[in-house]
């Protein structure tokens, strides 16, 4: 156990994410040919890959498939100061640039039974704003240099059995991951009144190992339609005084904060069903799922909502090659809290500037190539328009803070049969 904390802890450095928020602050696919297809793929075979979507699905696999590749991510994040915020210029995150390794396997064993592994950058999400100093002197937040990075990598070994038209799968999950937030507050005197100085808040990066479960079936009513569904278990995370530092200045039970944010920060459960249809060379498929957000230790103390994703995907496959293209769509999980209030506007700030996870639309597409008899070459481009979100921040004294991110990413893998 101790040498797979490692390699995750390894793996996930690699990638070290920021602003990677998507569907909330999950992907909205794994892989190149589930992120070209909108995300989708509860339903759908896609090799390797459907380790981590469908673990059921991997039984319709052949022979013995190894895949590896990466993600180019680029969130564009930028916010516009916390005081005065519609009257300041907006200021972009530096975190705009990362890489989000994947690979995976599957083998058949025998006729009902295939064995696959994978290891994947999932979920993660956080802020750079370091070169954006407050102006201690006058107590104006800005962007306070607000630093905020949560980075989750998985490690999941499934196994699956099917027969000739139907299959269910089991996947055991290790999770790591790791949280870091840090940021200049500036000091006042008895009077209230900014001395020029601050005081830099932050613990250093904590992470920690949790462990979950994904299930999940498929059956085909005919050879040209399958449904399928999938389950993915909560897993409790908890990073050591991360979030109660972070949130220990705004402390006043006076005001209606009494304590500071718990450490735990879980990653929620997934509700998952899809459908596939075949149509000659041309495969049309469509996911729904739910992310209970609300349900999820940290988040819910963030007043965080569950959050419905409807994705669909296209695909054509010519002889040696395929195209696909897709779209995603979800809403918003961040619930706007009331910021007249000190609760809701302390609330209002961690989300929006910490964590501004406010994407709502992805456009997708894709292709492949079979270069050998062995050796396929996929690839995908995700695309985020811009979304922008005002939170009232009134009663700390603040205003309104303004954030707009965007995203998009690039992804490459290699596929090789054998």
């Amino acid at each position: 156990m101790k040498m797979t904390k490692v390699a995750l802890a390894v793996s996930a450095t690699i990638f070290a994410s920021s602003a990677m928020a998507t569907n909330g602050t999950n992907m909205t696919g794994v892989g190149a040919q589930s992120s070209a297809m909108g995300g989708t793929g509860v339903a759908a075979f896609y090799g390797a890959e459907s380790v981590v979507v469908n673990p059921a699905m991997i039984g319709k696999s052949t022979g013995t498939e190894f895949t590896f590749g990466g993600t180019l991510f680029q969130p564009d994040v930028s916010n516009n100061g916390v005081v005065d915020g519609d009257g300041q210029a907006f200021a972009t995150s530096s975190g705009d640039t990362y890489v989000i390794p994947s690979v995976s396997l599957t083998s058949r064993i025998n006729e009902s039974l295939t064995f696959g592994i994978g290891m994947y950058g999932t979920s993660g999400m956080g802020v750079d704003y370091s070169g954006n100093a407050l102006n201690a002197a006058t107590g104006q937040y800005n962007q306070f240099e607000a630093q905020s990075n949560l980075q989750i990598m998985r490690f999941v070994p499934t196994l699956a059995f099917n027969k000739d038209n139907f299959g269910i799968g089991f996947s055991p999950i290790i999770q790591y991951g790791a949280l870091d937030i840090n940021y200049a507050n500036p000091n006042r005197d008895g009077a209230g009144n900014p001395t020029g100085t601050s005081t830099y808040i932050g613990k250093g990066a904590a992470s920690d190992l949790g462990f979950g479960y994904s299930l999940g079936g498929y059956f085909d009513i005919n050879e040209d339609l399958t449904v399928a569904a999938s389950y993915t278990s909560a897993i409790d995370m908890k990073y050591d005084g991360q979030l109660s530092t972070a949130s220990q200045p705004f402390v006043n039970p006076a005001a209606g904060f009494p304590s500071a944010f718990a450490d735990n920060l879980e990653q929620p459960a997934e509700l998952k069903a899809g459908i596939a249809y075949k149509m000659n060379n041309i495969t049309l498929t469509g996911d729904f799922k739910q992310i209970k957000w609300s349900d999820a230790k940290g988040y819910s103390d963030f007043g965080w909502e569950d959050q419905n994703v409807i994705s669909v995907g296209a695909k054509y496959q010519g002889n040696g090659y395929w195209v696909g293209a897709g779209y995603n769509k979800a809403d918003n999980p961040i619930k706007q809290q009331d910021g007249t209030t000190y609760a809701g506007a302390v609330t209002n700030m961690f989300n929006n500037v910490f964590f501004p996870a406010i994407t709502e639309q992805h456009f997708s597409l894709g292709g492949g190539y079979k270069i050998t008899k062995n050796v396929a070459i996929d690839a995908a481009v995700v695309i985020a328009p811009e979304v922008k979100v005002t939170s009232d921040l009134t009663a700390l004294g603040m205003g309104n803070t303004t954030t707009k991110h965007s995203q998009s990413a690039y992804t490459m893998s290699v596929r090789y049969n054998f």
